[in-house]
């Protein structure tokens, strides 16, 4: 098959993406395919010849590692020569007309929440992962929570604030310590911090601001941490996370050896269980569809907390969802094309 691999965008996460879609571009050209790797908010910009080379052009090996920041994307947006408001570069969409489906290894706020999948819909193109609703809900971390806490999900006590500066003042009073801040609508966990006194709260709404300020307030559990990814329709063994030093925020995610990474995680087999009944629970709940990664903790007292769930997991060298793959023997290339086939169906039934 012909296929687009999108990557890349204006999302904090661009960075993850790049990474993802490299991979997946030489997996899928490694099983046959003929696979086209493009930026989905630079698109074709200073490329010579026909759209059709792409299909075929080298891969950027140079984008495969993560830096260890987040890109800086105003000025990532000036730098685009063609200008303008459209998160869809030049030739981005006549590139993903040509192609039999696109894979789509965006991440974040510009490509997970289910607008990119909704242009494509109206386009008529086919795509990987859940549809439009399913990854709009799923990216709202507030939304989610309401839909799965009555199905019997646990997860955190939270609370969803929009604020400015001048309210910060009145949350850091009212807010039990220590919490989890967090976008709403952000993954990698950029934009995350454990405020264990009121000077660390304090300096997380501030940065929260940058990022729009609302934010989710969440009880803080102390535990393990836990993650499991559902594979069309089943749970896969879950994985657990140790980071070395701090938590699991951006920089152990995607650095390697920042984190030791366990699959199967050390569990019971009544917690396994758990983890796998929850993850389906939510994947189910919010109508997603061929794949997705659900992030847990498993508390001292032997409690499953659910903390959020992603649509379109991390596909990078250090990404959890290909280990966990590998744990029941389906290797890399081989999840790409599962997804790519299972996705064709999905929109087939219009999912």
């Amino acid at each position: 098959m012909k296929i687009v691999v999108l990557a890349g965008g204006l999302s904090p996460e661009r960075n993850v993406s790049l990474s993802s879609g490299i991979m997946i571009c030489q997996a899928l050209r490694s099983r046959g395919h003929q696979a086209a790797f493009v930026d989905l908010f630079f698109g074709t910009e200073g490329c010579s010849g026909a759209l059709e080379e792409l299909f075929s052009a080298p891969l950027p090996e140079d984008l495969r590692r993560v830096s260890r920041r987040a890109p800086d994307l105003q000025e990532i947006k000036k730098s685009r020569k063609c200008g303008g408001e459209s998160m869809f570069g030049e030739g981005v969409l006549e590139l993903c007309a040509m192609a039999d489906a696109v894979f789509l290894a965006l991440h974040g706020s510009c490509g997970e929440d289910g607008r990119v999948q909704a242009a494509l819909d109206l386009l008529g193109i086919p795509y990987t992962g859940s549809g439009y609703l399913g990854s709009a809900i799923a990216m709202d971390k507030d939304l989610t929570k309401r839909l799965v806490a009555p199905k019997g999900v646990l997860t955190p006590d939270w609370k969803t604030v929009s604020y400015g500066a001048e309210d910060i003042d009145g949350l850091v009073g009212s807010t039990e310590l220590p919490c989890v801040v967090k976008p709403i609508d952000s993954g990698s966990s950029i934009g995350v911090y454990i405020a264990r006194t009121e000077q660390e709260l304090r300096g997380a709404l501030e940065s929260g601001l940058a990022l729009g300020g609302r934010s989710v307030i969440e009880q803080y559990i102390s535990g393990r941490e836990l993650q499991v990814a559902v594979l069309e329709g089943k749970a896969l063994p879950s994985i657990e996370i140790v980071p070395k030093v701090g938590f699991y925020d951006y920089e152990n995610k995607y650095q390697p050896g920042a984190a030791e990474e366990i699959c199967p995680a050390p569990v019971s087999a009544e917690v396994e269980e758990q983890l796998g009944r929850a993850a389906l629970e939510v994947y189910n709940t919010l109508g997603l569809s061929v794949y997705s990664r659900a992030d847990f903790i498993l508390s001292p007292d032997g409690r499953v907390y659910f903390l959020e769930i992603n649509t379109l997991p991390g596909m990078t060298p250090t990404s959890l969802v290909p280990q966990e793959a590998a744990a029941v023997g389906i290797d890399y290339p081989t999840l790409c094309e599962r997804i790519l086939l299972a996705s064709l169906e999905a929109r087939r039934q219009g999912k």
